[in-house]
């Protein structure tokens, strides 16, 4: 897996101070993406452990609320089977920290027995997942105003209480 970008202290996509990574890879490809360089999937520097590491260490403040995922899009199947250990690791090193991911795919599109993009590490991804923003961008939807989302299809789903009813819930602060 690639990455295009590794932002410290990103208060835009997610709720409070976090560590924000864009991975590379995307075939969603939305009209008016906002990065659309990541849907390369060379683009960027390779994800290493060092890589790995780095953002661990970003993740050590105290301020940090935690770390956000997104693109490109994390969901790819190359992507979910690179991001699974690294997850793992976020949540061991910081149980106390939460992870929020973006994507351009539905729960319903993840969780749905369809070759793409679900695969055999999706089920174990999401359920490390505190916040997933689901939907691809729409830019006949578009709206400035709507907090960690850019267009009004996307929702902010509170995963694990969604995972454990079977039935969306809603994020709210």
């Amino acid at each position: 897996m690639n990455y295009g970008q590794i932002k410290n202290c990103d208060i835009a996509n997610g709720e409070g101070v976090r560590v924000t990574l864009f991975v590379s890879g995307c075939t969603n490809r939305c009209k008016g993406c906002f990065q659309p360089q990541t849907w390369d999937f060379c683009y960027g520097q390779p994800f290493t452990g060092e890589t790995e590491d780095m953002i661990i260490d970003m993740l050590a403040p105290d301020y940090i609320n935690g770390l956000t995922l997104l693109g490109g899009e994390p969901f790819e199947p190359q992507n979910q089977r690179a991001l699974l250990p690294f997850v793992k690791r976020v949540k061991k090193a910081y149980p106390n920290k939460n992870i929020w991911a973006f994507s351009g795919f539905t729960l319903e599109q993840l969780l749905e027995n369809q070759p793409h993009p679900r695969c055999e590490v999706t089920d174990e991804l999401l359920s490390l997942i505190d916040v997933l923003v689901d939907g691809r961008f729409q830019l006949d939807k578009k709206n400035i105003r709507l907090k960690f989302r850019g267009s009004e299809n996307q929702r902010i789903i509170a995963l694990p209480d969604t995972l454990k009813t079977g039935e969306i819930v809603l994020w709210e602060k």
